[in-house]
């Protein structure tokens, strides 16, 4: 029903590569990867049809988490330029990579009003998924939420995003959501919950809660929001109240571990996961 796995390669990986990091991740029992190409996108054909090829032989799903420096909402053309050639390169390799999903961090509102920058970036995305669809590139956008209040990606615009564009799906970053408001919120069951029945209110069953994608960390927070991620031992989220809300709405999909010890919280969360199923 769900898949565990990490965000980037493992720490355990013997050599360098993505290859490497699906052997591994299958040797350490779980089947999800998510491609950290945070900092640029350089990776040549003949390597992405090789990890396409190793994901596949080892049963392991894998997602991209495109460049940081990407904003639906630059304030320049110059910029806004830039952007989406980094998501787009991202979408493309990916695609060639045999990646279903495309992690990115949706920008900034830049002092603007939300409703303003929300529009801009729906159109923005809207003509990105055209022009994949176009080139017969069939992976889905996935927008992250954000764990600072200054940055656009609450869970509200991600699942409205996602509702108002197809071939666009929320990526919840569990953690970002508790420390985006910088007051120990969204840290329940009960808001755990509330989350899933938002998202099957607007995006049903079979294309929301079927097919979620979530990253999941330990974080440490200021009133302004997110700090830096820990490990989920050494931080205040109630990681397993949330898994208990997985299992009691049949949740399926991926969830990624991006802690700095990323893969025994990886392992960790699937462990819980399993136990809680029963």
């Amino acid at each position: 029903m769900i898949r565990f796995g990490t965000v980037g390669s493992p720490k355990s990986t013997p050599k360098g590569g993505t290859p490497a990091a699906i052997q591994t991740i299958r040797d350490l029992g779980m089947d999800a990867l998510e491609i950290a190409w945070v900092q640029s996108v350089r990776v040549k054909d003949e390597t992405c049809l090789e990890i396409k090829s190793t994901a596949a032989d080892h049963d392991v799903r894998l997602s991209v988490h495109a460049p940081y420096y990407i904003n639906l909402n630059s304030q320049t053309e110059e910029l806004m330029l830039k952007s989406d050639e980094r998501l787009l390169a991202a979408a493309r390799k990916g695609f060639l990579s045999g990646a279903t999903d495309i992690i990115f961090h949706p920008g900034s509102y830049h002092n603007q009003p939300p409703e303003e920058v929300y529009e801009r970036a729906k159109q923005k995305l809207i003509e990105i998924v055209a022009t994949l669809r176009a080139e017969g590139n069939m992976v889905r956008l996935r927008p992250e939420t954000m764990g600072k209040g200054a940055m656009f990606g609450s869970l509200e615009e991600t699942v409205r995003l996602s509702k108002e564009i197809n071939g666009v799906a929320p990526c919840i970053d569990v953690a970002h959501l508790h420390a985006r408001t910088g007051d120990g919120s969204f840290n329940s069951y009960a808001e755990f919950a509330d989350m899933f029945r938002l998202v099957e209110q607007h995006l049903g069953v079979e294309q929301g809660l079927h097919q979620m994608h979530f990253h999941v960390s330990g974080i440490e927070y200021s009133p302004k929001g997110e700090r830096n991620h820990v490990p989920l031992e050494e931080s205040d989220l109630r990681w397993r109240d949330f898994l208990r809300a997985c299992v009691d709405f049949d949740v399926h999909g991926t969830i990624v571990g991006e802690s700095p010890n990323m893969e025994e919280d990886a392992a960790l969360l699937q462990s819980t996961y399993h136990e809680l199923l029963g």
